[in-house]
C-alpha cells in the first residue's frame, strides 16, 4: 500500500482541547509527518491567533479542520478508532503501545477511515470516550515522570504512523480482505443488543451491573466485520420475534 494513502485516511481527533496553542502544535506535528485530517471536538477556543502562531506554517490544516460537538460525530464513518490514554481503566480493553497501534492502523487503512483520538490536556479522555474506541493506546513513558504535552504526544504517534506507513507489512494480494464494520454499525449493534437483553429481562436498566460495558469490552476485543454485524443483528431480531 502507498504510505501516503494510508496517512491520508487517518484522522487526528483532539477531544475538548482547552488551549489553542496545543491545537496549533498538533497541526504542526501532523504536517511534518504527512497527516492532514484534523478533527476538533468542542474546542474551548478555536479559531485563535495563538493556534496559528504555534502551527508554524501548518495553518492550512487549521483552516481545513473539522469542528464537531461530540466524539461520536468525529468517529462517524471510521472502521477503527484508537484512543491515546495513560491511565489503566476498569473493564477497558488491553492497551497497546504506540508502535504496535501504528502498525495495525496502517494495515487497516485500505479498508476505510481511521481515527487517532487524544483527550483534554488536563483530564484526558473520559471512560465513555475510551469506550467508543476499539484500541486503547499508551505511550511507554518513564513511569516516574509520565507527563507529556498534547502536542508532543501527537508528534510521537504521528511519527510512529509515518514509520509504519513507510514500511508496511507484506500482504498477499490474492487474499480476500473482509469489509470491516464501521463505527456506526458497531454502535448500532450494541444498541440493538442492549434493547434485546432488556426486553428479555436479562438486563435491568435500573440495576445494570455494568453489563453493557462488559459487552462493549467483549466485542471490542475483536474487529467486527460488516457481515458479522449483520449476522448478529439478524440473530437478535429473530430472538425478539420469537419472544
Amino acid at each position: 500500500m502507498n504510505g501516503g494513502f494510508a496517512l491520508d485516511r487517518i484522522r487526528v481527533v483532539l477531544s475538548r482541547p482547552s488551549h489553542p496553542g496545543n491545537i496549533g502544535a498538533a497541526a504542526r506535528a501532523m504536517k511534518t509527518m504527512g497527516l492532514s485530517q484534523l478533527w476538533l471536538v468542542s474546542p474551548a477556543c478555536f479559531p485563535d491567533p495563538v493556534a496559528d502562531a504555534r502551527a508554524s506554517g501548518a495553518t492550512d490544516l487549521l483552516e481545513s479542520a473539522r469542528v464537531v460537538d461530540t466524539l461520536e460525530e468525529a468517529l462517524a464513518g471510521t472502521v477503527l478508532a484508537a484512543a491515546v490514554t495513560a491511565r489503566r481503566r476498569e473493564l477497558s480493553l488491553p492497551r497497546v503501545t504506540a508502535r504496535a497501534a501504528a502498525a495495525e492502523m496502517v494495515q487497516w487503512a485500505d479498508r476505510g477511515e481511521l481515527a487517532l483520538v487524544f483527550g483534554n490536556e488536563t483530564s484526558g479522555l473520559s471512560n465513555d470516550e475510551v469506550g467508543l474506541c476499539a484500541m486503547p493506546v499508551t505511550i511507554p513513558t518513564n513511569p516516574d515522570f509520565s507527563s507529556l504535552n498534547l502536542g508532543a504526544a501527537v508528534q510521537l504517534l504521528t511519527y510512529e504512523l509515518r514509520m509504519a506507513a513507510l514500511e508496511p507489512p507484506e500482504v498477499y494480494a490474492g487474499d480476500p480482505q473482509p469489509q470491516p464494520a464501521t463505527h456506526a454499525e458497531v454502535e448500532g449493534f450494541l444498541a440493538h443488543l442492549e434493547q434485546a437483553v432488556t426486553e428479555s429481562g436479562f438486563h435491568e436498566p435500573q440495576n445494570p451491573r455494568r453489563l453493557m460495558p462488559r459487552f462493549r469490552r467483549l466485542f471490542g476485543r475483536i474487529r467486527l466485520e460488516k457481515e458479522e454485524v449483520g449476522i448478529l443483528r439478524g440473530m437478535l431480531s429473530s430472538f425478539q420475534r420469537k419472544a
